[in-house]
Formats: structure tokens, sequence, C-alpha cells
């Protein structure tokens, strides 16, 4: 019975701390999530159709606190797409794909009734990439001459309503946003910045990933576990044999 809860105690304490591993490393894919505006009347398009086992994708949304389904108002779409056309500001939130055990990067868009808006990536950027901002007025397709800003501060204008960042670094991380004369000033857009790039190589097999080698060391160090629980049960049971052993002979004797 003490090897049996001692055996008991120890797989609940290794699974525990798996579970707030794989937590941990989902908050942190989460924290990725990328802003994305458009103009009011505007359509936008999901679709989870990238991901494995398309079919059982869903297509979420939180807005001010409230997730749901994400309801499509524009053209026929599978739970794993949504349409929705014409988007209103009510349609600002955070928008992502999901499984009942997995979940996408989050994409945070964002629904102005304002004239001005500031295009960025849509998804996190590569150290070293080069990145284009473009400051769009929907009052004109013409090129205007836009400030732009970076966590509040002027970082400089472009001509042709577009700033480049050459060798994106970590420090280039931070919320941008942009202003054309007589237009007005766009919202603010967060620019996530990753240390590392994951390229897919054709001629070789992915790499293992950080929380593959944790999953592998984990489930190795149960089953050794395991093993020599099982060698000590047996010494055990054996030991008391000997003694049950003795006990008869002794009497028959």
């Amino acid at each position: 019975m003490e090897v049996t809860a001692l055996w008991i105690r120890l797989l609940m304490n290794v699974l525990t701390l798996l579970f707030a591993q794989v937590h941990l490393n989902s908050t942190q894919e989460s924290d990725l999530a990328q802003i994305v505006q458009l103009f009011e009347y505007s359509s936008i398009s999901f679709d989870c159709e990238g991901f494995k086992a398309a079919a059982g994708w869903t297509v979420m949304r939180n807005i001010k606190g409230k997730v749901s389904e994400c309801v499509t108002t524009w053209e026929r779409t599978t739970p794993s797409a949504c349409a929705i056309k014409p988007a209103y500001p009510t349609d600002s939130g955070e928008y992502w794909c999901e499984t009942g055990e997995e979940r996408s990067n989050t994409v945070n868009i964002t629904i102005t009734a304002g004239s001005v808006i500031l295009e960025s990536p849509a998804v996190p950027v590569m150290k070293g990439d080069t990145v284009t901002l473009r400051c769009r007025s929907k009052m004109t397709s013409s090129a205007h001459i836009a400030d732009f800003y970076k966590d509040g501060l002027p970082i400089g204008s472009g001509s042709t309503g577009e700033w480049t960042i050459q060798g994106v670094s970590k420090s280039k991380e931070g919320l941008y946003k942009c202003s054309i004369s007589d237009f007005g000033e766009s919202p603010e857009s967060w620019l996530a910045v990753r240390d590392t790039e994951l390229r897919r190589e054709t001629a070789a097999p992915p790499e293992p990933s950080c929380h593959t080698y944790l999953l592998l060391r984990t489930v190795f160090t149960i089953l050794m576990v395991a093993l020599l629980l099982l060698l000590v049960g047996l010494l055990h049971c054996g030991k008391r044999y000997s003694i049950c052993q003795s006990f008869v002979y002794g009497r028959k004797k």
C-alpha cells in the first residue's frame, strides 16, 4: 500500500508540472497578438484552413470580454471560416482559431470610424527583416505626407505615407501610429518581433521543439520511476514471502 501511494503522489506531481509548462507555452504564444486596423464598413474574412485537421477548427472571438464563435454576416462559410461584411467598430476584438485541445495565435482587429489607419504586418516579424508601415486615409487614395510615432514619440515622416524599418530588432517592438495633416490620426498598432525564424526545410525533417524534448524527458522519467518502484515492490513481496515460508516450516517442525 505504501508503494502504491508513493507512485500515485509522484505521478500527480509530474502531471501537474507538465500541465503548468503547457499552460505557460500557450500564454506566451497568445502574447504575440497583432493589431490589424480596418476602416468601418470594410470586409473581414478569417480562415483556419492552414491548420491540421481544418474541419475541427472553429473561428472564435473575444469582444469586450465576451467569448463566442465568430458569426458570419457575408457569404456562406463553414465553422473553420468566418466572413463579416460590413464591419463596424462593435466587431473590434480578438479573433483566433481553436479546437477542443489547441488554439492558434490571436489577431486583434480594430475597426475604426476615423479617417486614418496604419497598415502593419498581421503576424510577428522576424529579427533582421525589413518592415514597411503604411498610413492610409479613407478620404483619398492619393499619397500624403504622414508622420509616424512609436510609443507616443515621433520617429519621422514619410513623403508617400510610408515608413520603412530596415533590419528589425527587438528594440523596434512597440506601439506605432501615424497621422496625416487635415485628416487625423490612426489608432495604435503593436509591432511584435521574434528573435528567431521558423523555416521549413524540405531536405531535412524539422527539429523537435523544446516542448517536445520536455515531454519526452518527462515520459522517460515516469517510465524509469515506474520500473524502479516495480522492482522495489517485487523485492518487498519476495521478502514477505520468504518470511511466511520460514514461519510455516518452523511450525511444521
